[in-house]
Formats: structure tokens, sequence, C-alpha cells
């Protein structure tokens, strides 16, 4: 029984520190908009339309984000969320304003 507490101890202890490893991981990533290849985005996009990982349906979408090393995201050429969110914005007021002048 002594020797059941222990194994359970290590294991839970090797467990923890995958857990601290993958949040570290983590830290040191950053969401960059722009550069994702179709299916290959991390999550939601801005446009709403789909909330999962790998559903983007074309590449370097500026709604979608993936998660790259920290402090890369300029070099491959995407956007911070702030940037990506107003460029999204502006084109989605230029697509509309385009349907209304087409519709009139």
């Amino acid at each position: 029984m002594k020797t059941n507490i222990a194994v359970v101890a290590a294991l839970a202890a090797v467990m923890s520190l995958g857990v601290i490893d993958a949040v570290d991981a983590a830290k040191n990533k950053e969401k960059c908009y722009g550069v994702s290849k179709a299916g290959q985005n991390d999550c939601g996009n801005l446009a709403g339309t789909h909330s999962c990982a790998g559903q983007s349906t074309v590449d370097n979408d500026i709604g979608e984000w993936r998660l790259v090393p920290a402090g890369t995201c300029k070099d491959l050429g995407g956007f911070d969320g702030n940037e990506a969110k107003k460029m999204f914005q502006e084109m989605q007021a230029e697509k509309n304003a385009i349907q209304y002048t087409n519709a009139g």
C-alpha cells in the first residue's frame, strides 16, 4: 500500500510539471493575426463565423490567428489583435459601403 502511495505521488509530481511546462510555453506565445494558412488557425475568428481551430478557409485571413513565439508576429508579416480588429472593421465598412452603393 505504501508503494502505491509513492507511485501515485510520483505520477502526480510528473503530471504537474507537464502542466507547468504548458503554462510556461503559452506565456512565451502571442496571438498573431493574418498568418494562418487555410485550416491552420488556432481558434475562433474576428468575423464570428466559427469558434474552432482548423476552420479557416483562406490563407492569411486578417481575421484568423494562430499562436506564434512571442516577438515573432511582425517578422511573419502578421498583426496584433488591436491592429487586426481595426483592419477588419475597416474592411467590413468598405464592403458595406460598396454593397450600399450597388444596391442604390
